[in-house]
């Protein structure tokens, strides 16, 4: 037997929004043989537009049970049969949530009118259910409300039994069948074609748009884990409805997958991406030249398109690294921001100090030319060398002077010499600190993958 749901709902999540209106159409595979409707007070506001697009009021629920006083009828009707609906997933999850919150564990099987109708009756223009069975000449004596869209859901129901030639109902309903649980408007062809790899997936719009980038170690079990289990958020309900196609990049180990995710993430800025969008390290140390010409060092917050010299997590951090070079080479604390008082700078008493004009811009310029080199040089140059996507190459990811040049794949036989080498078979990618850190982290932890050049040969690179 067959429950076709239809509900009426206050928004589009049920963990924050109320059941106005249910209907349940028992369906016996022929024909419907018992119906059940009711209004139900949400105990919450209907926003106006919802009011204007379902008819339903607050005047309307005021003397309607709320959903838990009918929770003992729904579940007996719902228990034991497969749950049907068009977007199946949603009106799922807001029945099962809102008959858990009343004491009802409800576990059904799950049939999608919109995949089904996807698969049975190819080629319809569109499959929302009011222009598909407009197409189709079924009737509605009640758009937007439960019973009339119930009703139509249900004679759609009776019209895919009798044009499924291929079983593709039988095939949804076995137990090892993933179809149920997919998003709408995503054809299973999407799923079956992901390889069980290392990469990045991408999740499409109806637009081609990527809406979410993901990392996989086993990227075909990664995206099915997307749209297990019943989640009520509003997240997962807007994430399920925006997905139409999948793409991915095979990687060849984990580490190559997580930094084209931080990449891809950045270059595509994903409407459901959370993560990886704010700075790691908030403040860098900036160099600039003052009117005077001379080399001035600051530690200051990061903004879009800078590019400090060193980045740093915190300003104590940033402040604690310039201090360190203002002593080692004798750099001028008001010069470098340290000092901001009137007083004179505490170079002074030591040195001709350049902000009392007693040291010329060369002069100065040179310590802190020292100074900065000295900083770059601690900062490491070399490669990653791991497995690749096959047996015959290796995944590659350079650093230099400790920053992300990019990434690529080398043969297994191929015996790199210098930089120079390394960098013509892979791509540069715009770095970040997540990436920098996750790699050198990566290196220290598997010192026998590292590739290290000779610092001078870098340099000359």
């Amino acid at each position: 037997m067959y429950a076709i749901v239809d509900i009426e709902t206050t928004g589009g999540h049920a963990s924050a929004h109320g059941i106005t209106e249910i209907a349940i159409c028992i369906h016996d595979g022929k024909k419907v043989v018992n119906r059940y409707q009711s209004l139900v007070n949400p105990r919450q506001e209907i926003p106006v537009y919802i009011q204007a697009l379902t008819g339903i009021n607050e005047d309307m629920v005021a003397a309607a049970p709320d959903f838990a006083a009918i929770a003992a009828d729904v579940y007996h009707l719902l228990h034991g049969h497969i749950f049907v609906a068009h977007n199946v997933n949603f009106d799922y999850s807001f029945v099962r949530h809102h008959l858990a919150a009343a004491g009802y564990d409800l576990n059904c099987s799950k049939l999608c009118t919109v995949r089904l109708g996807r698969k049975i009756l190819p080629g319809m223009p569109s499959y929302s259910l009011g222009k598909l069975c407009h197409h189709l000449g079924i009737g509605n004596s009640g758009r937007h409300r439960a019973g009339g869209d119930a009703d139509a859901t249900a004679e759609l129901f009776t019209l895919l039994m009798e044009n499924d030639k291929d079983g593709h109902i039988s095939d949804a309903l076995k137990i090892r069948s993933k179809e149920q649980v997919l998003p709408p408007n995503l054809h299973r062809n999407f799923m079956d074609k992901l390889p069980a790899t290392p990469g990045v997936y991408y999740f499409h719009n109806q637009n081609g748009k990527v809406v979410y980038v993901g990392k996989a170690v086993n990227i075909k079990k990664r995206v099915a884990s997307h749209f297990s289990g019943n989640n009520a958020g509003a997240q997962r309900q807007d994430f399920m409805r925006h997905i139409h196609q999948i793409s991915y990049q095979e990687c060849g180990t984990e580490l190559m997958a997580l930094v084209l995710e931080s990449v891809e993430i950045k270059r595509l800025w994903p409407q459901f991406n959370r993560s990886q969008k704010k700075l790691e390290f908030p403040f860098g140390l900036y160099s600039y030249e003052d009117q005077n010409g001379y080399i001035r060092l600051a530690v200051d917050r990061r903004r879009k398109y800078s590019f400090p010299l060193h980045t740093c997590s915190t300003l104590t951090e940033g402040r604690n690294l310039l201090q360190k070079l203002i002593d080692e080479f004798e750099l001028c604390p008001k010069f470098c921001f340290i000092q901001k008082n009137n007083d004179a700078c505490t170079g002074s008493r030591h040195l001709a100090c350049a902000c009392i004009g007693n040291e010329s811009p060369d002069n100065y310029n040179k310590r802190i030319a020292s100074a900065l080199n000295t900083l770059k040089e601690t900062l490491p140059t070399f490669a990653l060398r791991d497995e690749g996507r096959t047996p015959d190459e290796h995944s590659c990811i350079l650093i230099e002077n400790g920053q992300f040049y990019g990434i690529g794949y080398i043969s297994q036989y191929f015996q790199a010499d210098n930089i120079e080498q390394i960098k013509n078979f892979l791509t540069p990618y715009p770095g970040n600190d997540y990436i920098r850190n996750m790699v050198l982290n990566h290196a220290g932890e598997h010192p026998w993958k590292v590739l290290k050049f000779d610092r001078l040969q870098a340099d000359v690179a």
